[in-house]
């Protein structure tokens, strides 16, 4: 059997076809694009927004609020001041804690005590 020398065989190729890069590139950026609009929309706006209605509500508490804490403690705002508020835990424990340890607001006084 004889074989074929390498030499002897003929390959077919085609032309190398020039990449239109301009296209898929444009493409590519507006697709980017639109997935970070809708990354804004769905994720980044919401979050910005309930994290301005936590700050607004925590600059908000009051005296006699029943709150619930990020440790899960509940109780009862006793006094306020800059970032720091009293909590009555129980009836004869009190707690310190930074206004940014607050988590909700359960119940809202209904008298109209100031801040002190």
């Amino acid at each position: 059997m004889n074989f074929p020398q390498f030499n002897q065989l003929v390959f077919a190729q085609a032309a190398p076809a020039t990449p239109n890069t301009s296209g898929g590139l444009i493409s590519m950026v507006v697709m980017f694009g639109i997935m970070f609009v809708l990354l804004y929309f769905l994720i980044i706006r919401p979050q910005k927004k309930k994290e301005q209605q936590r700050i607004q509500m925590i600059q908000n508490v009051k005296k006699n609020d029943y709150v619930l804490t990020t440790g899960g403690i509940y109780g009862t705002i006793l006094a306020v001041k800059d970032n720091e508020v009293t909590l009555r835990v129980d009836d004869n424990v009190k707690i310190k804690l930074a206004k940014s340890a607050i988590l909700g607001v359960e119940k809202q006084s209904t008298t109209e005590e100031g801040v002190n």
